[in-house]
């Protein structure tokens, strides 16, 4: 690749553009299509409440964003929202505060957020201890007998209760 080839050139053969926009111009008799650049640029502030100081919006510079480099532009922005919302998880309701922080694109997946919300990641963390518990219970007669026994009997399951709350 030449040295002085510009951006669009360069990225034509990598990845081919998704809009190309031509006009005709008339040279002499003959007609030649000319190609107009496509360039979209967006600015804002879209760091939310990032705890690394954003330059003011009239210093900052564009960036060119593609799919290889999201995940570190986000890592350099570090976009994070704080908030309030309903504890619907218990009887006692009330709000608890939620503050999530996105460093890459995974991050907005559900199993991300719900590791960065603590009354998420407790009932997440109990339901895969109830998984486990049904999947060691497949197939074992003696430990399912053993654990009707105990659920059965209110007086074992609260010697249980006790002793796990310890």
């Amino acid at each position: 690749m030449a040295r002085n080839e510009s951006i669009q050139k360069k990225l034509q053969k990598v990845r081919p553009p998704r809009v190309q926009m031509t006009y005709d111009v008339e040279i002499g008799d003959a007609i030649e299509k000319k190609e107009l650049a496509f360039v979209t640029g967006v600015i804002g502030d879209f760091s939310g409440n990032s705890e690394i100081a954003q330059p003011r919006l009239k210093d900052r510079k564009f960036i060119n964003i593609d799919p290889d480099n999201f995940d570190e532009v986000m890592k350099g922005i570090e976009p994070r929202v704080v908030y309030r919302v309903a504890n619907e998880l218990s009887e006692k309701g009330g709000e608890f505060g939620v503050e999530l922080k996105f460093k890459s694109m995974e991050d907005f997946r559900p199993e991300s957020i719900v590791q960065q919300v603590e009354p998420l990641k407790k009932l997440l963390d109990a339901r895969t201890k109830l998984a486990d518990l049904r999947n060691k219970l497949a197939g074992n007669e003696k430990l399912e007998d053993i654990l009707s026994e105990i659920l059965s009997s209110t007086e074992k399951l609260a010697a249980l209760s006790q002793q796990t709350s310890k």
